[in-house]
């Protein structure tokens, strides 16, 4: 645990709806965890803490960064005060090698060994900057050179996840599988 003062910095992310909480002090030492609700969160107290506060929708815990996603109709004027709050109040007690499931471990060791290609080249170039805004992606299927993906977190409802960054995908890919017929889709959601 960190006994250095809390600094907290606050900055947009590409996703109009979700903020990062940049602290001067780790929150996740190893890893990612992204949470939906509050029944992901078990193990960590304080992402259990911040769903207390009306309007958030989601979380992203990312080495020293909080990312925030809340519901569109809630306005960031009453959430973002809530939210630094609530981390100034509940970071004392917060261990960031906290116990958090793998589940994309667990996936991963069931993917083709292509669509595992596809997801280390992700890792390389995409994911990183996904993560530092709170949002990750996941490949669901590489198939007859169209690969289908599923956004998360603050990507889920970014406007740039259908354009730019879609295409970024698609250009990366055909550049380093040497394949120019490379589409990428997003999975509709159910």
């Amino acid at each position: 645990m960190n006994m250095e003062e809390l600094s907290i910095q606050i900055e947009p992310t590409p996703n109009p709806n979700a903020l990062k909480f940049i602290l001067n002090q780790q929150v996740k030492s190893e890893g990612n965890s992204y949470y939906r609700s509050p029944l992901e969160c078990k193990e960590n107290p304080l992402a259990c803490a911040l769903f207390t506060i009306r309007g958030v929708d989601q979380l992203h815990f990312f080495d020293n960064i909080i990312t925030v996603t809340k519901f569109s109709y809630e306005d960031w004027e009453e959430v973002e005060p809530k939210v630094s709050d609530c981390i100034e109040e509940k970071i004392k007690g917060h261990n960031p090698s906290y116990y958090d499931p793998d589940p994309e471990a667990e996936r991963r060791s069931k993917l083709s060994k292509e669509l595992l290609g596809v997801e280390e080249i992700l890792d390389r170039t995409i994911r990183p900057g996904l993560q530092g805004d709170g949002g990750d992606i996941q490949c669901l299927s590489f198939e007859d050179e169209v690969l289908v993906v599923k956004y998360m977190g603050a990507c889920g409802t970014c406007p740039s996840s259908t354009t730019g960054t879609l295409e970024a995908i698609k250009a990366i890919l055909r550049d380093e599988l040497d394949n120019e017929n490379i589409q990428v889709y997003i999975a509709p959601e159910f």
